[in-house]
């Protein structure tokens, strides 16, 4: 007899010899009818793909009419022999209304024995093989021709038009090997036929074997099953997508893309969705790891992808990351045109769901569903404006401004444009950035974000937007808490309102209510620079001065130049008498804001303490003349003129104070403390 060659697919402690229709685990038999092979066999060669429902039951059931419960119970006996609970998504992922895939590695191999089957050699050069005579099925590679041919396609949209489907292009379907259906070829002799009294000895030998099997099969794997609990949902981050392509006005639709996802998939209660500003620092970055990411993140998975766009058409690669297991838990491919990509990110989000076997709300499907716009153009202008406000500078925050502006006048009723122009206005007169007083920014802020509701009531980054401005422009302290308590409600893991509502708690002297707001806001963005140094803050103004310098240490160690950790921690030095290391460190961060009033303000008052008066007056007269350009706070002259001990020019800027909010937080500012003895601090602010 000649050496003949036998395929097998190899994944995980299994393999499958197609030759011999086995399923191996270890070197041993593990049991399966021969539909459920077929099945296995089937989704196994088409490892990395969705095989879709109709395709596998016409590939199984070829001649015959059966109902889709067939198909499920051969999928569910194929799970059950790998040993794989339905929630757990090891090795078959089910794709909702579409089919399943193999999403575990697989590695192809070939060997020879003793056979009477021709050896197929053109198979055998056509799949190059590793040093092991075995080859690693590709996921998510594609070959040159596969790229010009998705380019090629946004030429041929009607003629591929009919092979879409609502969630993805289906996958062709390869026939796998089916030794039980060959037919001699030549030269070969064919069977001798068998007596029937053997025949029927055999077939009675056969059933009791597969009724033994099978009882014992159901038995093991049954008591399996039952005695496996679906692992639970924690925390998941929605990387950047990584950008396809070198078109340099696509980049925003990488973190366009995730930023969309994030939204949708922070109406799931029942998980912890890392925000944007967490994940923003990944986008760009070539090949990033998916599960260091995530352990950085401090999630139990990922989700990552590519997109790519060529004219019309947009191709999108995707999968959701087990970081705990380090496997994929899912993964799906859709290729469509570019006004369908809303229908991708609501697939996407569905499927996430479904792999990571949440059982939602009839409210949760129903915000997961939701669609702010079908306007494609002012879309791109929002993901534009998201894009550039994601960079909290003050040439990103203008940028967004004009994109959200943009993506209004294209689509007037665009809630979440409205929303994004209020975050954007809240940043800006936040920070002080330009020449825009606060008090302005504030104003189109609060106008901003009562649009963003009047059109739609639910979105809680509004709400946190019109509770500064409630605050800032109105100066009506229960209005604003309302506003925060209901962007909470709204969105329990919407890390900014946390953090801005322990800002509005610590002005109002609540400060255990304000550190738990802000560790909240820790534990839902443990990565944000801002929510680590306003920690710190809270625990210098809680006079905790060697906790706040361990904690704003911390933070410069995620990123050194973060100014506003110099800073803080340059106030911490100063609490702690060490004057040169507070100067060095309030230089520093001077000089990282471009000279923000707040930061020469601080330097000044520090040298003051330090006894470089002509040092600090000369920072005093940086400071005006830095009035006439920008707006500057009454309080930050003044804290230089009582650093120099100038109590009366002191008390006359901070008369001009009208803040009621930044007169109470004057209480606890530490360099403030010599002049609350002072009885014009008394009639400023009367206890």
């Amino acid at each position: 007899m000649s050496k003949r060659v036998a395929h097998f697919y190899d994944f995980g402690p299994f393999r499958v010899d197609t030759s011999k229709r086995l399923l191996l685990r270890e070197g041993r038999t593990v049991p399966l009818t021969s539909k459920a092979f077929d099945t296995l066999l089937t989704l196994v060669s088409h490892g990395g793909e969705v095989v879709e429902k109709n395709e596998l039951i016409r590939t199984l059931w070829p001649d015959t009419i059966v109902e889709e419960n067939n198909l499920t119970q051969n999928v569910s006996m194929v799970r059950k022999a790998l040993g794989e609970h339905r929630s757990e998504h090891r090795y078959i992922v089910t794709i909702p209304g579409r089919g399943y895939s193999f999403v575990a590695s697989v590695r192809e191999a070939d060997a020879e024995y003793e056979g009477v089957h021709e050896t197929n050699e053109a198979e055998a050069t056509a799949n190059p093989t590793d040093n092991n005579g075995a080859r690693l099925l590709p996921v998510e590679e594609e070959s040159a021709s596969n790229e010009a041919a998705f380019i090629d396609a946004s030429a041929q949209d009607e003629e591929k038009a009919s092979a879409e489907h609502q969630n993805g292009r289906a996958v062709g379907l390869r026939l796998p090997l089916r030794p039980d259906r060959w037919t001699p070829l030549h030269g070969e002799a064919e069977s001798r036929p068998v007596s029937s009294s053997r025949r029927s000895v055999l077939i009675l030998s056969i059933l009791l074997i597969v009724t033994v099997a099978t009882l014992s099969y159901l038995w093991f794997f049954g008591r399996a099953a039952h005695n496996e609990k679906p692992p639970a949902p924690g925390s998941i981050a929605v990387l950047p997508f990584r950008l396809l392509g070198n078109e340099a006005s696509d980049e925003y639709l990488g973190s366009g893309m995730a930023d969309a996802l994030i939204t949708k998939l922070s109406n799931i209660r029942q998980i912890t969705v890392r925000p944007t500003s967490a994940v923003i620092k990944y986008a760009g970055r070539n090949n990033p790891d998916p599960l260091a990411a995530g352990r950085e993140l401090g999630v139990d998975s990922v989700l990552e992808g590519t997109i790519q766009r060529a004219g019309d058409r947009v191709r999108v690669n995707v999968q959701l990351i087990s970081v705990r297991e380090s496997r994929p838990l899912w993964a799906a491919k859709f290729d469509e045109r570019f006004t369908d990509i809303f229908t991708v990110q609501d697939s996407i989000s569905a499927q996430v769901a479904e792999a990571l076997t949440l059982k939602l709300t009839g409210e949760e499907q129903k915000l997961l569903a939701k669609r702010y716009t079908d306007n494609v153009e002012a879309y791109q202008s929002y993901l534009r404006g998201r894009y550039f406000l994601n960079k909290r500078n003050e040439e990103g925050l203008r940028k967004g401004i004009g994109y959200f502006t943009e993506a209004i006048e294209k689509e007037p009723a665009y809630a979440l444009a409205y929303a994004g122009l209020a975050d954007a206005y809240s940043v800006l007169g936040f920070y002080q950035f330009g020449t825009l007083a606060p008090e302005e920014s504030f104003q189109r802020a609060k106008a901003a974000a009562m649009k963003a509701l009047e059109l739609d009531e639910t979105l809680a980054e509004a709400h946190a937007s019109l509770a500064l401005a409630r605050m800032d422009v109105d100066h009506d302290e229960a209005g604003a808490e309302r506003e925060y308590r209901r962007a909470i409600e709204l969105n329990p893991n919407y890390a900014t309102a946390h953090h801005w509502y322990s800002d509005f708690l610590a002005m109002m002297d609540r400060q255990a209510e304000a550190m738990t707001e802000i560790k909240r806001a820790l534990e839902l963005d443990p990565l944000s620079l801002v929510i680590n140094a306003t920690l710190g803050e809270r625990l210098f103004y809680a006079r905790q001065y060697k906790e706040a310098e361990s904690q704003l240490r911390k933070t410069l160690e995620m990123d050194e130049s973060f100014g506003p950790a110099h800073y803080l921690l340059g106030l911490t030095y100063e609490q702690l008498g060490m004057y040169e290391e507070s100067i060095a460190e309030l230089n520093r961060a001077r000089e990282l804001s471009g000279g923000s009033p707040w930061m020469v303000a601080a330097l000044g008052h520090s040298l003051a303490m330090a006894g470089r008066r002509a040092e600090a007056q000369q920072m005093l007269v940086e400071l005006k003349q830095l009035a006439t350009r920008r707006h500057v706070s009454p309080y930050d002259i003044a804290t230089i003129y009582t650093g120099l001990g100038e109590k009366t020019q002191a008390f006359e800027w901070l008369q001009k104070m009208y803040k009621p909010q930044t007169r109470r937080l004057l209480k606890a500012d530490p360099r403030m403390d010599s002049l609350r003895q002072d009885p014009r601090f008394q009639e400023l602010y009367p206890s």
